[in-house]
């Protein structure tokens, strides 16, 4: 709900999108993708319960990827809208990528399976660990000690119940708990003179219903998507990896998925969300274990799905995200962070903790690059204006941070093939680092993380790093020739 309000929120305040358009079609389109999304994962949880005979299933967590809907508003819409100046025009653009970025991971959602198997369990859990502890929980934190007369209410209960497991009378559930005592001191705070929050409420636009329905109007803009897939797409394939990535993260938490049938049922609600109006992709969350440890089962999935989806259509997503102070509802993220984090750990073979650990580096300079863009925008600078030893360490930041999901992935593959002495495929993991550092997917300098072709950039930098890739895969290849065979 919060994504889809900050979605409409900058289209409509920052690049002057009619709120008709946003509100009405849009934020519907993008909620249908949503709907389908949690109503197959619903189907396929019950189906697992039924093979298996179990009443403890969790259906996989989906929903709104939150890094694409970033580069949808900044790097796809709002440039569109200010290049063409027609918002109707920039919208047919942002469902056309939204398609394409579908349609890119139908195809690549057939690899799933054996990416799964050829990948290390500390890798694919990793690259989502430094996600989910650098992002998923310390940027809610920042909410909570904004507000920690309501934040820290709601985090104790969270931890109190969720960590340590503590029962509440009448068996109520600890993150629901947390969510409503939250939104009582806040909501009680403000009766009682605080702050009060209702210049919030009276921005809500009344009830319009508005049914998505789809269209293929962004076939007319076809000959305009090439520049704005050069950004979506990699966008795209973090997506992939990161439903590789959560469907290892649920089988290590007890149920079994199919990768392949997540990532296609993350495809298709993709693009059906484009098809009806929608202009961001869907994504598998991170968080299972984490959904699993509160008592979700199949019908959250469902419950989700028809709040968002419908509540999208109906037009009550501004009122309910008005009701819930973001301060009450950050605790829950950060137990989630912290539960998936833990699972990394614990869920990999000891021996193989480093290959977490190095994971978290990429993801801590995503993390600076976000909230030091967010504090030159507050002071009106931007990465252009530093200087010296500044635009040094942003530079340096930039290019650790673009494609760091992949970066940490390639990097923990690494790790462990260097501790078990597969020196020969750690530097085949490294070759792979190097095709992608040459044209993007990972250590983009552009700032826009968009992908290109080695010649078409001013820098040398892709070329740097993907050389040193190559050095060091033939460096474990000479060290894999140098070892003494293993007496027979």
């Amino acid at each position: 709900m919060t994504q889809l309000v900050i979605l409409s929120s900058v289209l409509i305040g920052a690049f002057g999108f009619p709120a008709d358009l946003v509100l009405y079609v849009m934020v519907p389109g993008t909620a249908a993708g949503v709907l389908i999304g949690d109503l197959v994962y619903t189907w396929l949880a019950l189906s697992l319960m039924r093979r298996q005979g179990r009443s403890d299933v969790t259906a996989m967590p989906f929903g709104i990827d939150t890094p694409s809907l970033f580069g949808m508003v900044f790097g796809v819409l709002g440039p569109a809208k200010l290049l063409t100046g027609d918002p109707m025009l920039a919208w047919k653009i942002g469902m056309g990528v939204t398609v394409a970025m579908g349609a890119f991971k139908l195809v690549l959602a057939f690899a799933g399976d054996w990416a799964r198997r050829m990948v290390p369990r500390a890798a694919l859990l990793g690259s989502i660990a430094g996600v989910a502890i650098l992002l998923i929980a310390f940027l809610p934190a920042l909410k909570v000690f904004g507000d920690p007369l309501v934040g820290l209410v709601s985090l104790v209960l969270v931890l109190v119940t969720l960590v340590g497991g503590v029962r509440l009378p009448g068996a109520v559930p600890g993150a629901l708990a947390a969510v409503l005592a939250g939104a009582t001191v806040h909501w009680g705070r403000a009766l009682l003179g605080g702050a009060a929050p209702t210049q919030v409420a009276l921005a809500i636009p009344g009830l319009h219903p508005a049914l998505p329905w789809p269209t293929l109007a962004w076939l007319d803009t076809l000959g305009l998507l090439g520049p704005y897939l050069a950004l979506a797409l990699p966008f795209a394939l973090a997506t992939v990896i990161g439903g590789i990535d959560t469907t290892e993260s649920a089988i290590a938490a007890g149920d079994e998925y199919r990768t392949r049938d997540i990532l296609l049922t993350e495809a298709l609600a993709t693009m059906a969300a484009g098809f009806a109006g929608g202009v961001v992709q869907n994504t598998p969350y991170i968080g299972h274990p984490a959904y699993k440890a509160m008592g979700a089962r199949a019908g959250y999935t469902l419950a989700t799905g028809l709040v968002i989806g419908l509540g999208a259509a109906l037009g009550v997503i501004p009122l309910l995200v008005a009701l819930l102070p973001e301060a009450a509802v950050a605790p829950i993220l950060i137990f989630i962070g912290l539960e998936i984090t833990a699972q990394a750990f614990v869920a990999s073979p000891s021996r193989h903790a480093v290959a977490v650990a190095i994971a978290f580096i990429p993801a801590v300079a995503a993390l600076v690059l976000i909230e030091g863009g967010t504090l030159l925008a507050g002071v009106g600078k931007t990465a252009a204006d530093l200087a010296g030893s500044a635009r040094v360490a942003w530079d340096g930041l930039l290019v650790l941070g673009n494609g760091f999901i992949v970066t940490a992935l390639l990097w923990g593959a690494a790790v462990v093939a260097m501790v078990e002495r597969r020196l020969a495929q750690g530097a085949a993991v490294f070759g792979v680092g190097s095709l992608a550092a040459m044209v993007g997917v990972i250590h983009s300098p552009l700032p826009s993380g968009a992908l290109f072709w080695p010649w078409s950039v001013e820098t040398g930098t892709p070329l740097r790093v993907a050389g040193a890739y190559g050095l060091a895969a033939a460096l474990l290849l000479l060290l894999a020739a140098l070892r003494p065979a293993p007496r027979g």
